[in-house]
């Protein structure tokens, strides 16, 4: 389970604080291309979110679903209520934190960067460090359904994942990515007839044809989200991946498959601790990410282009796997994972 890369002493144990490993973030520092255009505010610590976080999703509007205890058998999935000022941005927390479906549930064990609703509203699961999808479908309160992913030519360990949303090249494949080293995969979901769904044709993407070798996301990749064009300082659809080794937020210019051009990458925000799940608020278009370590944090990124009205995204029923960007789009990923570091 070790893995020896940078900063991996923060995730030795359960239980040690990397407050005590990693250095303080005195701040952060957003790209040249994104400061005249964007504005960062944390958020702070989540009340009663057991450490280290993990990903983070959109339950609905005014609620979070994010991973407490990550990367370990104990590990669960928790819900928050946030504030949101006269403009509909998040600015904290409501409350405390709240065992998602339960004290009994057990959904969100080893959960990691990547925790999102798919298909038939069925919410999955970056399992890290045993390399494994969860899938839960919607009243279930323990997972259907965990693809090992070694024997589909993953490498150890998945950590995050996500649906090409509507409107862009490739919409609806399911994109996944593996920590520390960077894999990036493609593929697509077919329903198993149980509520679930396979992964079908998996396969490593080289995301720089001009070098040779296979070319994989740098810097400790983790949570990642689309960004469509149009929005400031993204001439194309983009994507932002929380880059976990490397303290930062990268933008990547994608392909026509929503696969991430490495070549093309630029610092969105530098100066953090930990960069670990990545969301779109389906209101406002704000870029969301939590911390893995540091002080455990949640941080919203505000300026980007709010997304056209739509229904509260609480996840419903998709018939379809080519309609699986219909519902993201819902959810607000617009144009919209020790580790590592571990341990």
């Amino acid at each position: 389970m070790t893995k020896l890369r940078p900063l991996s002493a923060c995730r030795l144990a359960a239980g040690i604080s990397c407050l005590l490993l990693a250095p303080w973030v005195h701040g952060q520092t957003l790209g040249t291309d994104f400061s005249s255009s964007y504005t960062v505010n944390s958020l702070g610590s989540v009340p009663s979110l057991p450490t280290n976080y993990g990903g983070l999703t959109f339950l609905n509007g005014n609620t979070l679903l994010i991973g407490g205890a990550a990367n370990g058998a104990t590990g669960s999935l928790y819900t928050i209520d946030v504030t949101r000022n006269a403009t509909n941005h998040i600015t904290g927390f409501v409350g405390t934190a709240t065992r998602y479906l339960g004290a009994a549930a057990l959904i969100g064990e080893y959960n990691d960067g990547g925790v999102l609703f798919g298909p038939g509203g069925v919410l999955f699961t970056a399992r890290w460090p045993i390399n494994s999808l969860g899938q839960t479908k919607p009243g279930s309160t323990n997972e259907d359904k965990v693809i090992e992913l070694g024997p589909l030519g993953v490498a150890s360990s998945l950590s995050a994942l996500n649906f090409v949303p509507a409107g862009q090249g490739g919409a609806g494949q399911l994109k996944m990515v593996s920590y520390s080293g960077g894999e990036w995969y493609s593929g697509s979901l077919s329903a198993d007839g149980s509520g679930t769904f396979n992964i079908n044709g998996l396969t490593q993407v080289d995301l720089n044809g001009a070098v040779a070798g296979i070319q994989n996301v740098p810097g400790g990749p983790e949570g990642f989200v689309y960004i469509a064009s149009g929005n400031p300082g993204f001439a194309a659809n983009s994507m932002l991946i929380s880059e976990y080794q490397a303290g930062v937020v990268g933008a990547y210019a994608v392909d026509g498959e929503g696969n991430p051009l490495v070549a093309t990458r630029r610092t969105f925000l530098s100066g953090l601790t930990g960069a670990e799940g990545a969301v779109i608020d389906p209101l406002t278009g704000d870029f969301l990410f939590s911390t893995f370590g540091g002080t455990n944090r949640v941080v919203v990124v505000s300026g980007f282009l709010a997304p056209p009205p739509t229904p509260d995204p609480t996840p419903t029923p998709i018939p379809e796997p080519e309609t699986y960007a219909l519902m993201l789009a819902g959810l607000g990923l617009l144009g919209a994972v020790a580790r590592r570091r571990r341990r």
